[in-house]
């Protein structure tokens, strides 16, 4: 298939996900099938798992939460949450259509998450990582402040254990019942990346399926290495916003990870069967070692 060609089937799904995509879970029949949002085949459940949440049809690759993408990525139990004691509260008392109080409940529930991100040490492919992992079923993986100090305290804990970081994005951005303060996140976390470089901490960000507003205007786009899953939206406003502003037409697969490589905003696009080995490359060549497993 040529890229021109997978441009404008991605150009047609993304039509189709815009009036399915609030309705994902209604095309999911627990246990038994998920239909495709790119090309609607209908695939088993079992298969779509064993093929790490990639349709084996088109390759496209469904969005998944932070703890599967633990799951796929890190040695097994290697990985060691840290920070799990910092909570988000209601500083502002928000309400728009419904409480903050109440969505952070909700979210929590759904997800079964303190926050939009988890953040730790784990081990990939023996090599030791220190790494931000955002869950865009929280919230829209929106960054407030507990997103941001979390970020933060990870990014300064690779600094002080002198391991690579690497930050796994999937965000709509900013979270807006947090109003000012969660843009105060952008300079925090902006902040911690300018202390890793000052530390000669190799810093990675893997931009997945979406990574958007705040998170790219800042930890997100902030690498030393910048990594696209394939396929993966990233940008900073959406698409409508853009044509709605100046009236004109955006090409075909624009904001796509592909759209962007093409223009080096990203470095490497990889595939998801292919990030645990490429990482590990990665670390290597830049000096990391292996952990060695203790008997």
């Amino acid at each position: 298939m040529g890229i021109q060609e997978w441009f404008d089937k991605r150009k047609e799904a993304q039509i189709e996900r815009r009036s399915t995509e609030a309705k994902v879970e209604n095309i999911t029949f627990p246990g038994l099938w998920t239909k495709c949002i790119h090309c609607g085949a209908q695939i088993t459940n079992k298969d779509l798992e064993e093929n790490l949440m990639v349709c084996p049809e088109c390759d496209y690759h469904f969005r998944i939460g932070a703890k599967e993408r633990i799951a796929q990525l890190f040695d097994k139990d290697s990985f060691v949450e840290m920070f799990t004691d910092i909570l988000p509260t209601d500083p502002l008392d928000f309400i728009d259509t419904e409480s903050y109080k109440h969505r952070l409940k909700s979210a929590k529930e759904k997800t079964d998450l303190n926050e939009a991100v988890i953040t730790g040490i784990g081990k990939i492919e023996g090599y030791e990582v220190a790494s931000a992992i955002m869950d865009f079923g929280f919230m829209g993986g929106s960054m407030g402040s507990v997103v941001g100090e979390k970020v933060a305290l990870i990014m300064e804990k690779a600094i002080e254990k002198n391991l690579p970081m690497l930050a796994i994005t999937s965000s709509g951005g900013a979270r807006m019942q947090e109003s000012a303060l969660s843009l105060m996140q952008m300079a925090k976390t902006s902040c911690a990346c300018a202390k890793m470089d000052d530390a000669k901490v190799l810093y990675i960000c893997l931009l997945t399926e979406p990574t958007y507003g705040g998170v790219t205007a800042s930890f997100g786009t902030l690498g030393d290495i910048i990594i696209a899953e394939q396929g993966a939206r990233i940008g900073f406003a959406g698409r409508r916003v853009i044509e709605q502003t100046i009236h004109q037409k955006l090409p075909s697969g624009f904001q796509t990870a592909e759209y962007l490589m093409k223009f080096g905003q990203v470095d490497i696009i990889l595939k998801r069967k292919d990030l645990r080995e490429n990482l590990s490359k990665i670390f290597s060549m830049h000096g990391y070692t292996t952990v060695e497993v203790e008997q």
